[in-house]
């Protein structure tokens, strides 16, 4: 079982920048699947980014290519999701979540394919 804290959340202007972290404790760090997740109110969690075990491939959503990284220090037991050129439409709660058994590419987008969730972190865009 592996344990995950997000930090790094808060509230930012449009067109600026965020780094989100997640923590994780517990068993080995190297050997889950990690991604993050949002979810605005009144809507359904969606899907940001996803990062294999090792980093070498790395995934996201639609709506954040091209204004999101993410990246994982697997001595650290870290992984991050760096925001840039964020808009309004980004606010939401983030969650980060973990996936111990191997996962095709696809499933790294489904939400139900993660066993463990942390609390998420708020961010708020404003215009």
């Amino acid at each position: 079982q592996v344990q995950l804290v997000e930090s790094g959340g808060g509230s930012v202007q449009a067109g600026g920048s965020l780094r989100l972290s997640c923590a994780a404790s517990g068993r080995t760090f190297s050997n889950y699947f990690m991604g993050w997740f949002r979810q605005a109110p009144g809507k359904e969690r969606e899907f940001v980014a996803a990062i294999t075990r090792s980093g070498s491939s790395t995934y996201y959503g639609d709506s954040v290519k091209g204004r999101v990284t993410i990246s994982r220090d697997n001595v650290k037991n870290t992984v991050d999701l760096q925001m840039n050129s964020l808009k309004p439409e980004d606010t939401a709660v983030y969650y980060c979540a973990a996936r111990y058994t191997r996962v095709t590419a696809a499933d790294l987008s489904v939400d139900s394919s993660y066993n463990y969730w942390g609390q998420g972190t708020q961010v708020t865009v404003s215009s």
